[in-house]
């Protein structure tokens, strides 16, 4: 049997005619003369039926679990010196720090923020190719804030059957109250949300008191602003349609699947033929399926998993929980539908011995690559400096002739502490033979040292004076090198030394 993935004017039972403004069906049999069709169809309102499950009880447990990180972490406090925030986890943009507990990175560390984004990707990917898109179903934020909005809607106008007769109902007092209740506890929740989002920009304590005294950042206004807006919408009014039509990964995630994928399957070897069932009729010659359709009003999305592999289905396992429920009515095996992959499936509609195959070419390419991109983070982390030098050599002049005839450059060095402690550190330098290294605000003698303190950046002007005999060339390389004397941290910046020599060639 072959599977055929159903786009969403197959698979939807919302689907149909599309009706023109005149009441007609439209459409290639419509009558000639009529008014075009609209060019989008109207959203049909998804009632998603309430299941009792563990797949639900695992979902409400991914719910409650990430909100609850979500909105608490900023508010963690954790000790840093001086002036920096206490904050445990924050993009701070005024110092050009990302906190994270004890992960300190600096601005110029970013690429451990590309390398993490790889690795997300790439465990993405892993992951969809091993079990589907569980990613979608359980937490993606738009799943997870549309399952708590639909659980605030059921909180004020009850299960499936009583909000489509309160939307079918005409206006009264009890339709108000319910009608708004939820909208006001939604516009919180957004709310909520936009506002937990922007402490992770900032201080969490002091953002909170600025903002509700007014004396906050425009930006910050704007931010919970902007926030607040598309919670309510997506989670409100759009859900399945941010799925199907705004998110570009159903269409990506196909790529990563295949017919040994592990997925939310509706197992048609066991269920079909499929028909209604009546207690004491026997079950010789039929499938399982008593075509209740409680897979179809249990999902959220209004699809039918019974048609195979669909664009729309994000694998959220309620329908597996409405199945179970059934099967232990009619009292028939559970498991009707579960995970399992097209491969299994189609080997026993067969006769044939299912088989699993989680090693493939895929998988494997996915796994080594995650595994090489996690391991040279780690290493990078593990090795990582707590001293940082940078140097910026003076292009005007670029270099000086002093009285003697000896060459002078200058340069701009920029040393980085970013350990908790005050360190003392030593500058060494590697050029021209008999070079001579001053700092300005130095005295002479001994090593070149200077004070930085904790998770902070010191700026000096150095000069390197080298006789005239040593330029042979225009161009001489040279080394800035930044020592540590306690923990042996060092580092070293490559520049160059200019002076009158020939141009080499």
């Amino acid at each position: 049997m072959t599977v055929v993935i159903d786009r969403i004017s197959q698979s939807s039972p919302r689907s149909g005619p599309v009706p023109s403004p005149t009441g007609s069906p439209s459409g290639p049999g419509a009558a000639g003369g009529g008014a075009p069709p609209p060019l989008y169809k109207k959203r049909v309102p998804i009632y998603p039926k309430l299941v009792h499950g563990p797949w639900r009880m695992l979902k409400w447990a991914v719910l409650v679990t990430l909100l609850g990180l979500y909105y608490v972490i900023p508010w963690i406090r954790w000790d840093r010196p001086g002036d920096l925030p206490d904050q445990a986890a924050m993009v701070d943009f005024a110092h050009g720090r990302f906190y994270f507990f004890g992960l300190q990175l600096w601005a110029q560390e970013v690429y451990y923020v590309t390398g993490l984004m790889i690795m997300a990707a790439l465990g993405l990917f892993l992951v969809s190719s091993l079990f589907g898109r569980l990613w979608c179903g359980y937490t993606c934020p738009q799943t997870v804030w549309t399952d708590l909005y639909i659980a605030v809607e059921r909180l004020f106008e009850g299960d499936r059957n009583a909000r489509m007769k309160l939307d079918r109902s005409p206006t009264s007092f009890d339709k108000l109250w319910r009608k708004g209740g939820k909208h006001a506890v939604w516009l919180l929740i957004a709310l909520a949300t936009g506002g937990a989002w922007s402490l992770y920009f900032a201080d969490a304590p002091t953002l909170w008191r600025d903002f509700w005294s007014g004396r906050a950042e425009i930006t910050a206004y704007l931010s919970v602003g902007i926030l607040t807006f598309t919670t309510y919408v997506f989670a409100g009014h759009m859900r399945e349609q941010v799925c199907t039509y705004m998110c570009p990964w159903p269409r990506i995630q196909g790529a990563m699947l295949d017919a040994h994928s592990l997925q939310v399957t509706y197992r048609y070897d066991r269920g079909e033929p499929r028909g209604p069932h009546k207690k004491g009729d026997t079950w010789e010659g039929r499938g399982d399926c008593i075509d209740c359709n409680a897979c179809v009003v249990a999902c959220p999305m209004g699809i039918d998993i019974r048609k195979g592999s669909q664009l729309e289905c994000i694998n959220c396992t309620l329908c597996i929980d409405a199945c179970n429920e059934i099967m232990d009515k009619v009292g028939r095996l559970r498991g009707l539908i579960g995970f399992d992959t097209d491969a299994a499936v189609s080997c026993r509609s067969k006769g044939q011995p299912a088989s699993y195959r989680f090693l493939r070419g895929r998988t494997a390419y996915y796994a080594i690559a995650l595994f090489v991109v996690g391991t040279v983070m780690l290493t990078g982390l593990i090795t990582r400096s707590t001293v940082d030098l940078s140097v910026m050599r003076d292009r005007n002049p670029t270099y000086v002739r002093l009285k003697d005839g000896s060459i002078r450059n200058g340069y701009t060095l920029r040393i980085s502490n970013k350990s908790a402690t005050t360190r003392t550190l030593q500058i060494g330098f590697s050029g021209p033979a008999d070079a001579r290294v001053d700092a300005v605000g130095v005295e002479d003698g001994g090593p070149l040292t200077l004070t930085v303190a904790p998770d902070k950046v010191r700026t000096m002007r150095v000069f390197v004076t080298a006789p005239a005999a040593s330029q042979s060339t225009h161009s001489q390389p040279a080394i800035f090198t930044l020592t540590d004397p306690v923990s042996r941290d060092v580092d070293r910046v490559h520049s160059v030394y200019l002076g009158p020599g020939e141009e080499t060639p």
